[in-house]
């Protein structure tokens, strides 16, 4: 896997400020007493994602191609667990 030099302007701690508040979307299969569970940020050129049991959580920024790679992969069964 390559490794991409990081943006200098990216701060995870911040970037939430670059996505509309409103937006941001729980995960269908969440529990309901809030246990782990990720929240999605699909904005016009970029996709944020945080963990929705921190408050300030930090926010990973990832740009579409990023996002559509990780999609593919996670359908393709990359990530699942040894049985």
């Amino acid at each position: 896997m390559a490794d991409y030099p990081a943006s200098k302007d990216y701060d995870p701690d911040t970037a939430v400020a670059l996505f509309d508040a409103a937006a941001w979307q729980k995960s269908f299969a969440s529990e309901p007493n809030g246990g782990s569970c990720v929240e999605v940020n699909l904005g016009s050129d970029r996709v944020g994602v945080r963990d929705t049991k921190l408050e300030d959580s930090p926010v990973f920024v990832f740009d579409a191609s990023e996002w559509s790679a990780f999609l593919a992969a996670v359908k393709a069964g990359q990530f699942d667990l040894p049985a």
